[in-house]
């Protein structure tokens, strides 16, 4: 055989015994597993604050004693409402309000602000307003603001203001329920009950209770009467007056009391406020000082000398002729101011 071929041969089966040795004398590289896959875990929510405890109530008022303490009526402007027209009884030079309307076209009455009648009773632990509207507005609802003002030193001036809003439940609740004081002694002005020209005041400026928060989570509660749906109930603690047995109470209806703005009369001028009575033809109709109702003040554990500033008179001295053959009287200072009763 040719030596060269040989040869060749030689180097070719070295070479593949050299590739087969490299072959099997390193590892064959394993393929790395894939990596677990990441778990999709949900986002972690958001703290959510914790709401406030429950109040808890302990004391709760009853129904209403038997015997009342006293009671004020009122004009009933349903009467001469397709006038557009109160009745009687707003003069807001003396602080007294027939202004169930709405304001410059009073074309527009509203029942549920017209009060026609207030009652108060008292026992050893709650002081209690009812107040009757003409009637409920469109949906047969109370929708305005009720309260009363009582006057405990008897000057005319309000110490304190108790509210209920939107009242809707016959059961006593505190919801809507507000109690203000009036701390710097402002309400009433210069002239108690009477307009002041140019009053500065903030009203009853201290809010002490509102819907159940307070010091006393008790203090004050309302409910529409069960009997009545065109009634408003409201409850205090006699506590609120420090043992003070005597007072004045004067009932209110209206859709915005802002007790900032008592008196109404010391923070605008007549002009402004105008008036619900034809007969007042310098300031008629009803301006800036719209929807609204006030009674006269009944007085409370004390028998009336008869001056008390904003005092209902219930035995009036003198005739007034009305075509009904009622009116009712009440004290601007020692003024007496009569007016017709439907």
């Amino acid at each position: 055989m040719n030596q060269n071929l040989i040869l060749r041969l030689s180097v070719g089966v070295a070479l593949v015994l050299v590739i087969l040795a490299c072959s099997f004398g390193q590892a064959t590289p394993q393929a790395e597993p894939p990596p677990p896959p990441t778990a999709i875990l949900p986002p972690t929510p958001e703290a959510t604050p914790e709401a406030p405890p429950a109040i808890e109530h302990k004391d709760v008022p009853v129904d209403l004693p038997y015997e009342r303490t006293s009671q004020a009526g009122d004009q009933d402007s349903s009467t001469t409402a397709n006038q557009k027209r109160a009745p009687g009884g707003d003069r807001f030079t003396f602080g007294r309000y027939e202004r169930p309307f709405n304001a410059n076209t009073m074309d527009q009455y509203f029942p549920e602000l017209d009060i026609i009648n207030s009652i108060f009773y008292q026992d050893d632990a709650w002081i209690y307003a009812t107040i009757t509207l003409r009637g409920g507005d469109k949906e047969k609802h109370l929708s305005g603001q009720y309260g009363f003002e009582i006057d405990s030193d008897l000057d005319g001036s309000g110490e304190w203001l108790i509210l209920a809003s939107n009242p809707a439940s016959t059961d006593w609740n505190v919801d809507g329920v507000q109690v203000w004081y009036d701390a710097n002694g402002d309400v009433g002005g210069r002239i108690t009950v009477g307009a002041d020209e140019y009053g500065n005041g903030n009203g009853y400026e201290t809010l002490l209770f509102d819907s159940g928060q307070g010091d006393d989570p008790d203090l004050a509660w309302a409910r529409v009467a069960p009997q009545d749906p065109t009634t408003v109930q409201i409850a205090v603690k006699t506590a609120l007056l420090t043992g003070d047995p005597t007072y004045m109470a004067g009932a209110w209806a209206g859709r915005d009391l802002n007790p900032a703005l008592f008196d109404f009369n010391d923070h605008m001028t007549h002009e402004q406020a105008g008036a619900a009575l034809i007969e007042l033809e310098n300031f008629y109709p009803i301006k800036e000082l719209a929807e609204l109702d006030s009674v006269c003040r009944i007085a409370v554990g004390f028998q009336p000398k008869g001056d008390e500033p904003g005092l209902c008179v219930t035995n009036p001295p003198k005739k007034v002729a009305c075509p009904s053959g009622q009116y009712q009287c009440y004290n601007f200072g020692n003024q007496q101011i009569c007016v017709c009763v439907p």
